[in-house]
């Protein structure tokens, strides 16, 4: 028997037991395959870059590349997801991968939206307050920042780690071992404090951007000389990048906890059947999310599309050159 993702994770129907159709499964699976492939690559690009140049290590990129690898963390999940999706009966990968898997993906669905609020506050400061933004935001107190966040996130996704489980009924074969959830009132508390990670941040967001929209406003009207029309331009870039950002998480995220709360609330078959298929939409969405940010980076920006050619162009060199050097050199 085949059935959705557990409710602990990327929402689902850990109750119906009803196969999906394999009709329904192939497309699926193709999409978050191809997703894979692509968050992967464009993630660990992200990094590289953010690493190697120089002259795109500010701030705000720090902010990004430790989201790229909260996103990579989360892309490292899929595989899972995909076999309890096709079967999740029995599950053979034993206790700790169940409630590791289980638990970096919460973790890091929290960073992610702790790092997009400090970043947007970090812009607001920026914008706001310039004078008082050089001297409190620095790298080194940015990579405390983020360090904290990391810590915070991680920390409070630990209930999960014990939430869910390898769970085998009594008198029943070692095929009927699932990893599921096994505390059902704990985990509907901790359902709805997902969605408070998603509902207070985007609240948080829209007033930040409301109050930057209008000071970029006031210095659009007030702007003179170049040095004052160079900011403000660097200033509408960023946010113009981070507006893309938060607008893909909002569109990505908000199915998967419209899912989380049906499923909470779910009383009968036919909606718990509705619950298994919106969620099978709402995790393409949310892998969708962890893979989308370096298009949006190579769309907007030509700095990051500059720094993205030279480092590949740079990579593919080498490897001509291993490759000469093994087909001149055989063994």
């Amino acid at each position: 028997q085949r059935s959705d993702i557990s409710s602990t994770g990327k929402g689902g129907d850990s109750g119906a037991r009803d196969a999906l159709p394999v009709p329904a499964l192939i497309p699926v699976t193709a999409v978050c395959l191809g997703l894979f492939v692509v968050g992967v690559a464009g993630n660990l690009l992200t990094v590289l870059i953010l690493w190697r140049c120089r002259e795109l290590k500010t701030t705000t990129n720090l902010y990004l590349g430790s989201m790229a690898v909260s996103d990579l963390i989360i892309l490292l999940g899929l595989p899972l997801d995909l076999y309890r999706l096709w079967r999740s009966r029995p599950w053979i990968f034993g206790q700790l991968l169940c409630r590791l898997s289980q638990y970096t993906s919460e973790a890091c669905t929290y960073c992610t939206i702790l790092h997009i609020t400090a970043l947007t506050v970090e812009r607001y400061l920026a914008i706001c307050f310039p004078l008082k933004a050089k001297v409190v935001i620095t790298k080194r107190r940015v990579k405390a920042v983020i360090g904290a966040l990391w810590a915070f996130a991680l920390l409070s996704a630990a209930p999960f780690f014990f939430l869910v489980g390898v769970e085998q009924p009594d008198n029943q074969t070692d095929f009927s071992r699932e990893c599921k959830a096994v505390q059902s009132g704990l985990l509907a508390a901790m359902l709805w404090v997902t969605t408070s990670y998603f509902v207070l941040p985007v609240l948080c967001l829209n007033v930040l951007y409301g109050l930057i929209g209008r000071e970029l406003w006031r210095n659009k009207v007030q702007a003179r000389g170049p040095t004052g029309t160079l900011r403000e331009k660097r200033h509408r870039q960023t946010i113009r990048i981070l507006a893309v950002v938060v607008l893909a998480f909002v569109i990505c995220w908000l199915p998967f906890h419209v899912g989380r709360i049906i499923f909470i609330n779910t009383q009968n078959s036919r909606m718990m059947l509705f619950s298994q298929y919106f969620n099978i939409f709402a995790l393409q969405l949310f892998y969708l999310s962890a893979s989308i940010n370096p298009i949006l980076y190579n769309l907007i920006s030509k700095k990051y599309r500059a720094a993205a050619y030279k480092l590949l162009l740079h990579y593919l060199y080498n490897l001509r050159i291993l490759i000469y050097i093994i087909w001149t050199n055989p063994l």
